[in-house]
C-alpha cells in the first residue's frame, strides 16, 4: 500500500460512513474508525522504510548470488571511522558510508580516505535532526544540498544515494529526493548496534538474517560495532559471501 492509495481509501471510507450515519442512523462515533486506521497506516508506512509507503526505497537486491552490502550511518566519526576502515581493509571488503553533513568539518581527511579506499559515500542529511521530518520541501532540499556540497568540495563527486535519517520518510522528503535525483536506500538487516543490546545479541541478529542480496545497517560511532563487524566479516567469509558497496549490489550509480 502507498500513501496515495491509503489516502484515497480513507476518503472513500469516510464518505461511506457519513452516508450510513445520515441515512441509517449509524452512530457518528463509527466515523472515528477510518481515522484511526488511516493514522495507524500512515505512521507505520512513514517509519518502516521497506514499506515503500511514501517513496520507493532500495532495501535489498533480488539475487540468488551470495553477495551482500555493508553500510555505515552517521559518520564521519574521528574515533570510530578509522577503525572501521582498518577492519574493512583487513578483509578487503567494500562498504557504503552515509555521512551527516555537520560531521564533515574537521574530518575532511577521513572522507578522502573513505573514497580513496574504494568505498562509496551517500547523503544522510546535514543535521540528522529529530525534527527534520517537519521540514518544508525547501528545508529537505537544503539538508541534502548542504551535505552534497560539502562532500563535492572534498572528493569532487556528486552523490546520488540518500538514506533518510532514522529511516523515516514523508511526502516532502520523497518529493525532495526525487527532484534532486537521489536513489533512496534502506536496509534489510538493522543491526541495532547503537542500542543497549549486547555484542552477542547484535552478532546473532545479523548473522541469522544474512541472505543473498541483503543490505546491513551499521553505524560508525560505536565500540560494539567494531566487534560485530569483525564477526560479520568472518561469518561472510566462512559462508562464501562476497561483500560489495550498495551501488554494486543494486547496480545503480553512487555518483553523477
Amino acid at each position: 500500500m502507498t500513501f496515495k492509495s491509503i489516502r484515497n481509501s480513507f476518503f472513500i471510507a469516510i464518505s461511506i460512513m457519513g452516508l450510513l450515519t445520515a441515512f441509517f442512523g449509524i452512530s457518528p462515533e463509527w466515523l472515528g474508525v477510518p481515522v484511526i486506521v488511516y493514522l495507524a497506516s500512515v505512521t507505520y508506512g512513514s517509519v518502516i522504510i521497506d514499506s515503500n509507503f511514501h517513496v520507493q526505497a532500495h532495501c535489498h537486491a533480488n539475487t540468488s548470488e551470495k553477495v551482500i552490502a555493508l553500510s555505515f550511518d552517521d559518520g564521519p566519526n574521528r574515533e570510530y571511522t578509522p577503525q572501521v576502515l582498518s577492519i574493512l581493509a583487513q578483509y578487503a571488503a567494500a562498504a557504503t558510508f552515509f555521512v551527516i553533513g555537520k560531521n564533515i568539518q574537521g574530518n575532511e581527511a577521513l572522507l578522502q580516505q573513505i573514497d580513496s579506499d574504494g568505498h562509496s559515500i551517500g547523503n544522510h542529511s546535514y543535521t540528522h535532526s529529530f525534527f527534520m521530518d517537519f521540514n518544508s520541501l525547501q528545508g529537505f532540499k537544503d539538508e541534502l544540498n548542504q551535505t552534497a556540497e560539502s562532500v563535492f568540495n572534498i572528493i569532487g563527486k556528486r552523490m546520488r544515494l540518500f538514506r533518510p535519517p532514522y529511516g523515516v520518510t514523508t511526502p516532502k522528503l520523497a518529493q525532495a529526493s526525487k527532484e534532486l535525483n537521489y536513489s533512496v536506500i534502506g536496509w534489510s538487516i538493522r543491526s541495532f548496534d547503537t542500542t543497549a543490546a549486547s555484542e552477542q545479541f547484535i552478532t546473532r541478529r545479523v548473522q541469522t538474517q544474512i541472505k543473498p542480496g541483503a543490505i546491513i545497517l551499521f553505524h560508525d560511532r560505536s565500540d560494539k560495532t567494531l566487534q560485530v563487524l569483525k564477526q560479520t566479516l568472518n561469518f561472510a567469509k566462512q559462508n562464501g559471501y562476497k561483500i560489495v558497496t550498495v551501488e554494486q549490489l543494486l547496480k545503480i550509480k553512487a555518483y553523477e
